[in-house]
This record gives C-alpha cells, structure tokens and sequence, in this order.
C-alpha cells in the first residue's frame, strides 16, 4: 500500500469536508498519512443548466474514476447519491461510513415557515428533479425552480430573495455545520431521499486487495445493505439526475425494508411501495421492488419522460439547424 495514500475529491467545501473526514479516519485508525488530490468534474463546471439537461451519468464522478483508472489517486470519496448504479471495470466500492441523515431539509426565507406553512406561489428552489416533482405532487401550488450551485451558494440566493424557500440534503447541512438554518426536515412520507443520499462511497481500483482490507475498518454494514438495495432499485429503474425517482432503505437487524417512488415530471403522479426483505438479499429486493413499481405505473411515467426529452431534443436540433 502506497504512502502517502492519495484521495480523490471533488473541490466543493462540502466534498473537501467528506474527504477530510475520511483521511482523519485512515490515519487514526490505519497509521497511513492521506494526501488530498482536488478533481473537477462536469457536474462542477456547467453550473448554469440543471442537472437532468446535461445528460449523462456519473457527472460528479466520472473525471475522479478516470484519475483512479491511471493511478493518479489511489481512492475516491464519494457522495453516494452521486455514484450510477454501474461501476466502471477495473474499480470497486471498497467501503461504505455509517451513514448521516438521508432526509432532505427546507430552507425558508422568513423565519418558521415549513412545507405546509408557506403562501400559495412561493417559489422553491433545487437542483434536483426527484425533490422538485415530490414537492410539486405533495403541492400543486408552490412554483418550483431550478437552483445550482454549492452549498453556500444555493442559501445564498435564498438569503438574497432570490426563492421563497429552497430545499437541500440534510446531511450536508449536518457536515458544513449549518442545520440551524433548518425550518424543516421533510418527512420521507413527503418526499424520498435520493438512492445513497447522507452516504459516502470509498472507491479504489478492484486490483487493491490489501487497500480493500484496510479500508474495512471503515465501512459500516447496516449502511451498506441499505444503500445496496437502494442501488439495485436504481439499476432496475435506470436514469439518474434526470430521472425523478428515490429510494430509501432501513435496516432493523436481519431485515431491510426499502421504499421506493417514481414521480412525474408535472407533479400529478407519484408511485411509491415499500418492500422487506433479508438484508442478504439487499440488491435483489431493490430490483424486485423498482419491477413492482415500474408495472404499477412508474413505467408509464419514465416512458413519457423519454418522450418529453425526446421531443424537447428534437427542437433543440431543428433550431440549431435554422
């Protein structure tokens, strides 16, 4: 095992913040200094297009994998949520930290008002299309926009009065120190987490055996049956950012019950089903309940999503062409 190991890691405070927990754990616990190496990805660069309209997968990993894939790192750490459900070959999860909260949180520009408590055309912001059609479907009412950016940037613009409220991972809040900012953490029943939400992913190259053992003092397997079965609901649905489906799972000794939903883009339509299962059979129960889901409507609503960005594509294309 090289020394000083060296962790790949977007350049965000909050990824910083994730990475450097990491490294104080290696080298507390395995005696093994830790270097930090600072990635830009494509999800860091385009920051003025929501995430469902660049396309593609992996936009907050990719160019990390890649450096992991030419042995200019040795390992990732990564947001969960961010990683497709396909790992590229050559490359591992070796370990998977307890986990933080999963749930997503509202931030309101005056004091005290929740979900419900917010007047009739507030305007909502977030970077992600399953917090938006969830919000949307439990409020028909409210006007939801997009909102890029970090962290700090994204309460900026609410501090700003650019939104009435926005809404955010509570598990970054928690790890950037800024939950008193908090009006309210929404229910799951309101609106699922996204597939590894509040969890991290150590990724190495699948050749590191001896790293792999090392790294196992680190991982947690009540976190990882959940977010395995969370991935294996992702995998059997497809999509990603520009999909808008959750997925949350939570393990209670054997058993992992995991719940999952997929929602419209207009808001007017949310499947969602829960499922139980041995935690052994995390990934397989997930697949089984994105099929459950998928024949009860949810394929319906991907299908026109397909068609929505198809047809949306295809005008793009005839402008450009003009």
């Amino acid at each position: 095992m090289r020394h000083p190991l060296k962790i790949g890691t977007r350049r965000s405070r909050l990824a910083l913040w994730q990475a450097d927990h990491v490294k104080a754990l290696i080298e507390d616990r395995l005696k093994v200094p830790c270097t930090l190496v600072r990635i830009t990805t494509l999800g860091d660069r385009v920051l003025d297009t929501p995430l469902a309209r660049i396309g593609g997968k992996g936009l907050f990993v990719k160019e990390i994998e890649e450096a992991l894939l030419r042995g200019e790192i040795d390992l990732a750490v990564h947001s969960l949520k961010d990683v497709p459900a396909e790992i590229p070959a050559g490359l591992m999860l070796s370990a998977v930290p307890p986990r933080e909260d999963p749930r997503d949180a509202l931030l309101s520009a005056e004091p005290g008002l929740g979900l419900d408590a917010l007047p009739r055309g507030a305007c909502v912001g977030t970077s992600s299309l399953r917090r938006a059609c969830q919000v949307r479907f439990y409020r028909r009412d409210l006007i939801i926009r997009p909102l890029r950016g970090n962290v700090e940037t994204r309460i900026r613009k609410l501090q700003e009065g650019g939104f009435d409220a926005v809404l955010l991972a509570m598990a970054g809040l928690k790890r950037l120190a800024l939950s008193h900012l908090v009006q309210e953490i929404l229910s799951p029943d309101i609106c699922l987490p996204a597939v590894g939400q509040g969890a991290l992913g150590l990724e190495i190259r699948a050749a590191d055996a001896r790293l792999h053992e090392a790294l196992q003092c680190l991982h947690d397997p009540a976190t990882a049956a959940a977010v395995a079965g969370e991935r294996g609901f992702l995998a059997a649905v497809g999509g990603g950012c520009q999909v808008p489906i959750g997925c949350h799972g939570e393990v209670s000794g054997p058993v992992l019950r995991l719940t999952g939903v997929i929602a419209s883009l207009d808001g007017s339509a949310c499947v969602r089903k829960s499922s139980a299962g041995p935690v052994a059979q995390a990934a397989p129960l997930g697949r089984s309940l994105a099929e459950e889901i998928l024949a009860a409507g949810g394929g319906r609503i991907l299908a026109e999503i397909e068609k929505t960005a198809g047809a949306a594509a295809g005008a793009a294309d005839t402008r450009g062409r003009v």
